[in-house]
């Protein structure tokens, strides 16, 4: 992951936003503002704990573990403040199921603890950190304050504007809502079925591992090192295809209020994709660094969108 496109991005989300917002519409009302005020109090608490608490003890997976929970306390204010809609409660519950699948999955792994500035930090980041365009130490710095921290906590308020601009609809909830709602439904199981297949296959490797086995040592499919199984057979990364789909199905619900088919609550899923790309890309660096095979995989699976199933045989 380069400094340039961290900063194109940063810079987009900054120039695209206001631009949409004026452009584009809806204006926001005096109380959907009162309410917009309350969560962006909310989302710079957040960032300033991230940055805060990620310095001090070098685990820059602050952020991380709140990622799961901020969309559900956002989308249930907006839910409150709303007057409790089908629309709204429809899209707090859907929030708060695929919230407490991601808390879970991440807290597994270890990363949440009754000290909480402790646990398993992501791996990526300390792969990140080595990297020589984040040396000298303030320049890693600034990456937690403005993306880490900042950046991120930002995106996770903005993936949930589409309830901001639903909060006054006075359009019946209709078969928008409920494709919507069954949309995001399937998606949260698809990830649901992607993380489990993956937890599976990691715990599995790593059993293995620990009991003293070398990784080349170890019986098909585990030998390889990463998972090309279930899922994983047709797509590089289920997980993240399935939390796109996930924040793009939420934006469906705007629609469904009637406040056009695009509007500018677009901007979260939409910046969401493009940091996918970024991630996905660095997690394969790493991936390609690692495992001898894994370019001949990439070379087979799509990235996201499920298609042609891997095979072992050299075609």
């Amino acid at each position: 992951m380069k400094l340039g496109p961290i900063a194109t991005l940063l810079g987009l989300s900054l120039v695209v936003c206001p631009l949409l917002y004026i452009f584009v519409g809806p204006t926001l009302d005096a109380e959907q503002l009162s309410v917009l005020k309350t969560l962006l109090i909310i989302m710079g608490c957040s960032a300033l704990f991230c940055f805060t608490v990620g310095e001090l003890t070098g685990n820059n997976s602050q952020m991380d573990k709140l990622w799961s929970l901020l969309p559900i306390a956002y989308v249930w204010i907006i839910a409150i403040r709303g007057g409790m809609s089908p629309r709204l409660v429809t899209m707090a519950i859907l929030a708060t199921l695929w919230g407490v699948r991601l808390t879970f999955n991440f807290a597994r792994k270890g990363a949440y603890r009754l000290k909480f500035w402790e646990g398993e930090e992501d791996y990526r980041w300390a792969v990140l950190r080595a990297k020589k365009e984040f040396q000298p130490r303030w320049k890693w710095m600034l990456f937690n304050f403005f993306f880490i921290s900042l950046y991120q906590n930002a995106l996770v308020l903005m993936i949930t504007f589409p309830a901001l601009v639903s909060m006054h609809s006075d359009a019946p909830f209709g078969w928008m809502d409920i494709l919507a709602a069954v949309l995001m439904a399937a998606f949260v199981f698809y990830e649901t079925l992607a993380d489990e297949q993956q937890w599976r296959f990691q715990s599995e490797k790593w059993s293995m591992i620990k009991s003293g086995k070398k990784l080349a040592g170890l019986p098909a499919p585990y030998n390889k090192g990463f998972n090309t199984t279930g899922l994983w057979s047709v797509s590089r990364h289920p997980n993240y295809f399935a939390e796109q789909g996930t924040w793009i199905s939420f934006y469906l619900f705007s629609i469904g209020a009637g406040i056009g088919i695009f509007n500018w609550s677009a901007v979260g899923a939409l910046l969401l994709v493009v940091l996918f790309l970024g991630s996905s890309a660095f997690a394969e660096e790493i991936s390609s660094g690692k495992y001898p095979e894994y370019a001949r995989y990439c070379q087979q699976v799509s990235k996201f969108f499920p298609g042609k199933k891997y095979s072992e045989s050299i075609s």
